[in-house]
């Protein structure tokens, strides 16, 4: 099996419902997101490429366009952890790209939330 992954970089805000509100969190606060997407294949293409990277720019112009500089909360249909991210993104980049299996989103260099589709 070859995996590769592409790291894409993105600033923005959110807020989190259901914290109490003391918690950090629950107040609009923003981070400098990493989004890394984790791509795999039993097989390369005749290059001996899993995906050209380039092939990958339609993610980058969706994360510049839809999520830079925006505020999560506005347009997301959930609470915008890193988690749910995760799950959202790995699932919808799924669908334009199979072989995406796994998103982790990192808010910090120290906290990042991954998700794997199963079955890939």
């Amino acid at each position: 099996m070859y995996t590769i992954a592409k790291e894409f970089h993105f600033s923005a805000s959110h807020q989190l419902s259901g914290l109490p509100d003391d918690h950090p969190c629950s107040r609009l606060h923003g981070h400098n997101y990493v989004f890394r997407v984790h791509l795999k294949s039993d097989t390369l293409n005749e290059v001996g490429f899993v995906v050209d990277y380039r092939n990958l720019d339609d993610i980058k112009r969706f994360i510049d366009d839809a999520l830079d500089h925006k505020h999560l909360n506005d347009f997301l249909p959930f609470n915008p952890t890193a988690e749910n991210m995760a799950k959202h993104f790995a699932i919808e980049f799924n669908k334009v790209h199979p072989e995406v299996y796994a998103v982790e989103v990192e808010e910090t260099p120290k906290t990042i939330a991954r998700y794997e589709i199963k079955g890939i």
